[in-house]
């Protein structure tokens, strides 16, 4: 059986008792001289955010769509040796040379030998910008044991294409800092800052210090407001004010409204842009707009009602529609007669312990922040705060414990 391992990362990975255990993220392979590298095993990423080593040897079956192992699975984050290379992570995009042309790699076919032995059996090349695609065996080419400084990322991003950007940002974390780099300055704009959002705070202004003026504000402004003002908090002053003034003005508002807040209150941990809609608005159309597949659950959960202008900082707010009464209701209900009294609006000096005790006394996943003259300035969401209340290297302590 031979199979292209670019179309792995992402596959679900089940356990004898047929539990989703985690996904595939890459295969380890083994370099050998003269001789086709042997597969050791898979790279299997399972929650939290950890990544432990499946053995081939303990694999049953790779099929479309699954694998299934039997046995246990070590648990002990894995950790690549120097003799080993990660497939997706380090081989795709290299170059190398078949037939003494230069050729880029975007796949390479792993094929079982003998029971539970597997081996790396051909590759998949590509050509110029043409990108003509050839598959040759694995000792037709050559350049695989060389270092290279411009490696390219097209294979990589490839492989990733499905990932959530949680779990890419997973992924890239993982990498080389150079290859990271690489695969950072590859992706368009959107779907780095997704990524940019989901990643530890160095890694965030590694890539970001990398990037040119024009082209971080430019990923800057594809952020959340919020999660744009706490890179911007963590960025030197001097460098964060350069940002800004570079960012589009309308994108750039509600940014500097955020840095006005400490970073530690309701007004510093905020989202500016919840769902908004006047009192006049239709129970239809505000499930329309919560139904948009790019909103955040907590984000979508619930409608915040107020008079024109509907735009933080809005006119006089008026309450709040919870997701759950607006199916309730018939879809040609106005937002005004659907209001939810019980639940009273927080300031934007709010603590993160009082936007905690708030949230868990009324059993909010989001909670509408309201300044002095009784505008709406925006909603903190339970990810919000947990993400302020966990340590900063959380992501990293989740890797490492065992």
């Amino acid at each position: 059986m031979q199979i292209f391992v670019a179309r792995l990362p992402g596959t679900p990975v089940f356990d004898p008792a047929g539990d989703q255990i985690g996904r595939v993220r890459d295969v380890v392979v083994g370099l050998r001289i003269a001789r086709r590298p042997n597969v050791h095993g898979l790279v299997v990423e399972v929650q939290p955010r950890r990544r432990v080593f499946l053995p081939l040897t303990r694999v049953r079956r790779i099929e479309a769509g699954s694998v299934v192992f039997g046995g246990r699975l070590n648990m002990r984050r894995f950790e690549q040796r120097p003799t080993e290379t990660l497939v997706v992570g380090e081989m795709l995009d290299l170059q190398v040379y078949v037939d003494d042309e230069p050729m880029t790699v975007y796949d390479v076919a792993m094929e079982e030998i003998k029971p539970s032995a597997w081996e790396i059996t051909k590759v998949a090349v590509y050509k110029g910008r043409r990108r003509e695609p050839r598959i040759v065996d694995w000792n037709e080419a050559s350049g695989f044991d060389k270092l290279q400084k411009d490696q390219g990322a097209a294979g990589l991003i490839a492989a990733f294409e499905s990932m959530r950007a949680a779990d890419m940002a997973s992924a890239l974390h993982e990498l080389p800092s150079k290859r990271r780099l690489e695969i950072a300055h590859a992706l368009n704009d959107d779907r780095l800052a997704d990524i940019l959002e989901e990643l530890p705070p160095d890694d965030q202004i590694g890539i970001l210090g990398t990037l040119k003026p024009e082209r971080a504000a430019d990923v800057l402004e594809e952020m959340g407001p919020d999660d744009a003002a706490d890179l911007l908090h963590d960025l030197p002053e001097e460098q964060a004010a350069e940002l800004l003034a570079l960012m589009e003005p309308g994108e750039a508002a509600p940014v500097r409204r955020l840095l006005t807040y400490p970073e530690t209150s309701a007004g510093g941990v905020m989202t500016s842009e919840p769902v908004i809609l006047p009192p006049s608005a239709t129970v239809a159309e505000a499930l329309a707009h919560i139904r948009q597949q790019d909103l955040p659950p907590a984000i979508a959960a619930q409608v915040y009602v107020s008079r024109p202008p509907t735009e933080t900082p809005t006119g006089t707010y008026l309450g709040v529609s919870h997701f759950q009464r607006l199916l309730r209701e018939p879809p040609s209900t106005m937002l005004g007669a659907v209001l939810d009294p019980s639940i009273d609006p927080i300031r934007p000096d709010f603590t993160l312990r009082e936007v905690t005790y708030y949230l868990a006394n009324y059993n909010l996943v989001a909670a509408p922040v309201v300044d002095e003259l009784g505008r709406l300035v925006g909603a903190v969401t339970v990810d919000d705060v947990l993400d302020h209340l966990l340590p900063e290297d959380w992501r990293e302590r989740a890797d490492h414990d065992e």
